[in-house]
């Protein structure tokens, strides 16, 4: 049984007594078809009232089910002849930022993404998502590679942050991120960023530089999380509800931010509930998006790019 969130309870309550109504009715032989049938209308205006009037923290809880499509899904899924690349040449396979060239519809694209597990042993192996210096240097050498031979560039944001170990700040954590941020401005390709999970920090913002910078609906994008915000600004992680309705931190206030050119429409309850319909919507936005940026020259495309980010933050005084 997929896991409910407290906001979901009445809708599964409902859903049960709809399993029962239903089995009694081939039990007994009843015609109840009209009590189905208002019980199943009533559960559908239900869904559509609870998921369009979510609380910021509660679209923060659906970023993180575990039963959302993660980058690997995504990829596998909407992709043909996949070829994952390792390494950044300097120290290690960084299992957290998973990357390489794949088919997509006759297309030949560079993915990039970070990489969460599924059960203990995947999230150990993946570092809960959390790169390290040398997953940011591969995503960069793979960019590189994709702008060598003129392939688009999509990348796949999902992650809590970078990690923040000591081990990590040794070898240059910070300065690996920086460096992604200053490359992808100069990319000469197509780059595509999609915020397919959490979005947290310079962990997202490492591989989230480019032309477009999409959300799916139930995600969210900041400078920090909810539950380290009220941590440090009331000693306690009981105040995250009160922190992300502070941070402003969903796709519509992004939007309105201007901070992302767009949202992507999950299914009604989230990407977890169809993962093929909702992998199958990023696939044509993607398309779409590709289609739109390759009719640009190069040189505008980064001017445009530049542009953009350089609009971020800029108060404007009357």
């Amino acid at each position: 049984m997929a896991m409910l969130l407290d906001f979901e309870q009445p809708i599964a309550a409902l859903e049960g007594k709809l399993r029962e109504m239903q089995k009694l009715a081939q039990e007994s032989q009843v015609d109840v078809s009209e009590a189905v049938e208002a019980l199943e209308t009533k559960i559908k205006a239900l869904k559509k009232e609870t998921y369009a009037n979510l609380t910021r923290w509660q679209r923060v809880q659906l970023s993180r089910h575990p039963d959302r499509p993660y980058t690997l899904d995504y990829i596998e899924g909407m992709t043909q002849k996949f070829v994952e690349l390792h390494g950044d040449r300097t120290v290690a396979d960084d299992k957290a930022m998973v990357g390489g060239f794949a088919e997509l519809d006759g297309r030949t694209v560079m993915f990039i993404g970070q990489q969460k597990g599924r059960n203990t042993k995947q999230r150990q192996l993946r570092n809960f998502g959390m790169p390290n210096p040398e997953g940011y240097r591969k995503a960069l050498r793979l960019m590189k590679l994709a702008e060598k031979f003129g392939k688009p560039i999509v990348t796949l944001i999902d992650t809590p942050g970078a990690f923040p170990g000591l081990e990590a700040e040794e070898r240059g954590q910070g300065e690996a991120i920086a460096r992604n941020l200053k490359e992808m401005f100069m990319l000469k390709v197509p780059v595509i960023c999609i915020i397919i999970g959490e979005g947290a920090s310079g962990g997202a913002l490492g591989i989230a530089i480019g032309d477009r910078v999409l959300m799916l609906e139930n995600t969210w994008y900041s400078v920090i999380s909810p539950e380290s915000c009220s941590s440090i600004l009331w000693r306690s992680w009981n105040y995250k509800e009160q922190a992300a309705e502070a941070l402003k931190l969903t796709a519509t206030d992004m939007l309105k931010a201007g901070l992302v050119d767009g949202i992507v429409k999950e299914p009604l309850g989230g990407a977890h509930t169809d993962p093929d319909k909702m992998i199958q919507t990023l696939k044509k936005t993607i398309l779409k998006t590709l289609d739109e940026l390759e009719a640009l020259p190069g040189d505008e495309r980064i001017s445009q790019r530049i542009d953009k980010f350089s609009r971020m933050g800029v108060v404007v005084e009357a």
